[in-house]
């Protein structure tokens, strides 16, 4: 499961081979214990939570990272190596 991101405590991942589940291209996200599945679109929670403040973080930053996302999420989807993605500052 590669780090994609990290910013305020917060872990983003994404998974290789990951569309049986959820289907849509989506992100793990982690922040101290809680864990959370947000879709990439449109920053829905698939599964779990997170507390309020972490979800309106990462929302935004999926907004602003939404193609880099994608381009991730199909090279995730064919086992291929993806990339680092910037954090929020």
């Amino acid at each position: 499961m590669p780090v994609i991101s990290m910013f305020y405590g917060i872990v983003i991942t994404m998974f290789f081979f990951d569309d049986d589940q959820h289907h849509a291209p989506h992100v793990h996200v982690r922040y101290q214990g809680k864990k959370a599945s947000l879709s990439i679109s449109d920053g829905e929670v698939l599964a779990g939570s997170l507390p309020k403040k972490q979800l309106k973080l990462v929302q935004a930053w999926l907004e602003i990272h939404n193609d880099e996302l994608l381009a991730n999420w199909e090279l995730a989807a064919n086992g291929e190596q993806i990339f680092k993605i910037d954090p929020l500052k």
